[in-house]
């Protein structure tokens, strides 16, 4: 009897840390990160504000639960998407990956801005949300490396191993500083593009996104590529 009700007392609690997860983000949608509030939360929930706090110990706490929770599921998506995808044809993976990524922006813009927007003022992700940032990084990094011999990174500029953090050959094995360089560039670019569509600034210039995207992933990999 005493082990079951611990099973019962601890889906509960599973089941509250979800449901106070699920109002955080609709609060996300309407108020934006800076308008997170445990009170306000908890005011939706029909709780008291100590409530919350069995759960999370403050905002900030929350906010890396969101946080870990949005870069896990794009990585999910991402990782079956390009799964799918013959080993050996590595634009293909690339072009999947990027789809994947932009689809997956569009259908949760709170959480693409949550993860990749504008910094939450006061508020330091901690080291347990590098894991799950890392899973999308380690799709594209992985093409990179699966490269066929007769393809190589193209250098960009003269970047040396000083100009990068030691841990990016974590990532890209067996290229050259500034051919990591190239590859940040490129992986930089393709979220640069989906930002700016989710965050308006293709009005009035680009009308239909999606063909823009899919040419300009085709760019992407051309000047990821020497010659």
């Amino acid at each position: 009897m005493r082990r079951w009700s611990v099973g019962v007392r601890d889906d509960q609690r599973a089941h509250q840390i979800e449901t106070i997860k699920r109002v955080a983000r609709q609060l996300l949608a309407t108020h934006g990160s800076t308008g997170l509030v445990l009170r306000d939360i908890a005011r939706e929930m029909g709780q008291t504000s100590s409530a919350m706090y069995r759960y999370f110990a403050n905002r900030d706490e929350l906010l890396t639960a969101l946080i870990v929770d949005a870069y896990n599921d794009l990585g999910a998506v991402v990782e079956r998407a390009e799964a799918k995808v013959d080993r050996n044809e590595c634009f293909e993976r690339f072009v999947a990956t990027g789809k994947t990524i932009r689809r997956w922006a569009l259908a949760h813009p709170h959480e693409y801005a949550l993860i990749f927007g504008t910094p939450i003022p006061n508020y330091q992700a901690p080291p347990e949300t590098i894991v799950a940032a890392s899973r999308v990084v380690l799709v594209l990094a992985t093409i990179v490396n699966d490269l066929p011999r007769k393809q190589h990174v193209r250098r960009v500029g003269s970047l040396n191993a000083s100009d990068l953090e030691p841990g990016i050959g974590e990532f890209l094995v067996g290229v050259t500083p500034s051919q990591a360089g190239r590859a940040l560039a490129t992986w930089s670019s393709l979220f640069g593009l989906i930002s700016f569509e989710l965050f308006g600034h293709f009005v009035g210039s680009v009308k239909n996104r999606s063909a823009f995207f899919e040419a300009s992933l085709e760019e992407f990999w051309k000047g990821l590529l020497s010659e």
